[in-house]
């Protein structure tokens, strides 16, 4: 099984920063916490989209 990594820093702290709030409380909303890591760790549009793109059906 292959695994899709982030190419950016920023990407891959955002990645983490959602999985883990994701195991505080899974019930919290992917596209909020998904919102807020696009503005914490300052994400450009090409960024926005992948992680966008890689939650989408998780």
């Amino acid at each position: 099984m292959h695994t899709i990594m982030p190419d950016s820093e920023q990407l891959k702290r955002a990645v983490k920063w959602i999985s883990e709030q994701l195991k505080e409380d899974e019930n919290q909303s992917k596209q909020g916490l998904i919102n807020e890591a696009i503005s914490r760790f300052d994400l450009n549009p090409k960024q926005s989209m992948f992680l966008l793109s890689f939650y989408k059906n998780t």
